[in-house]
């Protein structure tokens, strides 16, 4: 019996030969075909500057950084993701907190938020950076962030990490509303490099120190040195940088992927309108995406009814005995041990612990078989 994952890259013939080229050229790294996936990527999402990195966990810890996160700020996110969300505000030495999400589309609530920031200002405790989280592609609601972000001061760093090719308001998402926006490219990912990661912002200064922070923050540029540069071999550490670089040959495979994007999302958005057909009578909720938004369709996220979280486990084994390969987007990242730790308890985000009772992702990839959907939905129904 095959096992079918959640989710699976696709490769063709194209993607293996901008691979080859890349092997077959002067450059491995730090060569034309990261510029020109950058370049790639910021004329797809309208965005001034695009910066690769090697994944997307560094990706957040560098924007955070150049955002000014450090000891003694803190940073708030959802607690619906990957650790990866609220781990890198940790790197920085900084305090995390979680907002409770919105039921309807399981995105940060800007009701919650809003609650939370009166609290957090009347403690002199408010956030220096919030990471509103993109869950399984579909676009949080910017408009409503950014206005809380102007009143209480904050920066708006989107972890879009699902999110590659979604839309708010009609514009791609992180063009708009936010400082920076991070994307992934892990393997699963709708547009993969293998593992790999971006920061996209319009903020110049913002590109600039990310850039820098990027590579040991070294820099070559006669004009950002603090001495006269006696020669071409010359170069300046300017501030304690990292190594986040992301390599030709991941690069020149995003390239050839992104110039399949409008196929991939066309498939997508089909196998998921599919499953809203099949599940439509099931006593399970289907996604909901509001109308002023696009999903990425990273994702199918479903949810049981009743809550039962023992029926809906006895359903996940049932289709994992069968060879499909459900999983679960997330557990709360403040109910793991570490974040125990940290103070954390069951019941601080009651709308995270109310989807995580009730939620199980389903296969959904480009060109997923009819016959596969069918199967699922034939399971969702027992």
């Amino acid at each position: 019996m095959n096992f079918v994952p959640y989710s699976r890259q696709t490769i063709t013939e194209e993607d293996i030969a901008a691979v080859e080229t890349a092997l077959r050229s002067t450059h491995l790294t730090q060569g034309p075909a990261v510029e020109r996936f950058e370049a790639d990527f910021a004329g797809l999402h309208k965005v001034d500057h695009a910066i690769a990195l090697c994944n997307a966990t560094a990706a957040l810890h560098l924007a955070c950084l150049a955002l000014g996160v450090g000891p003694g700020t803190r940073v708030w996110t959802s607690p619906v993701s990957f650790v990866a969300s609220a781990n890198c505000a940790l790197y920085c030495g900084a305090e995390v907190d979680f907002v409770d999400i919105e039921p309807t589309t399981r995105l940060m609530s800007v009701a919650a938020l809003e609650e939370k920031l009166v609290d957090a200002e009347r403690e002199g405790r408010l956030p220096k950076v919030v990471i509103p989280v993109d869950l399984t592609g579909l676009p949080c609601d910017y408009a409503g962030i950014r206005k809380l972000a102007d009143k209480y001061g904050f920066a708006i760093l989107a972890d879009s990490s699902h999110g590659v090719g979604a839309s708010y308001r009609g514009e791609p998402v992180g063009s708009q509303f936010v400082d920076a926006a991070v994307f992934s490219f892990h393997a699963v990912k709708i547009v993969t490099t293998g593992e790999g990661g971006l920061i996209a912002t319009n903020d110049g200064r913002l590109a600039e120190r990310i850039r820098l922070l990027r590579s040991h923050g070294i820099t070559r540029d006669p004009a950002a040195m603090q001495h006269a540069s006696p020669g071409d071999y010359y170069y300046e550490q300017s501030i304690l940088g990292y190594n986040g670089r992301m390599t030709d040959i991941q690069a020149a495979l995003g390239s050839s992927q992104l110039a399949r994007l409008p196929q991939m999302h066309s498939s997508r958005a089909a196998a998921a309108r599919r499953y809203d057909e099949l599940i439509a009578d099931l006593d399970w909720t289907v996604p909901v995406i509001p109308t002023d938004r696009t999903s990425a369709w990273h994702l199918y996220v479903v949810e049981r009814d009743d809550g039962d979280s023992a029926a809906r486990d006895m359903v996940f084994a049932a289709m994992r005995s069968d060879g499909i390969g459900v999983n679960l987007h997330y557990i709360p990242i403040y109910l793991q041990p570490y974040y125990a730790r940290l103070g954390f308890r069951p019941g601080h985000c009651p709308m995270a612990e109310r989807y995580y009772a009730r939620a199980m992702t389903i296969p959904l990839f480009p060109g997923i078989d009819h016959s596969l959907q069918e199967r699922v939905a034939d399971h969702l129904a027992q």
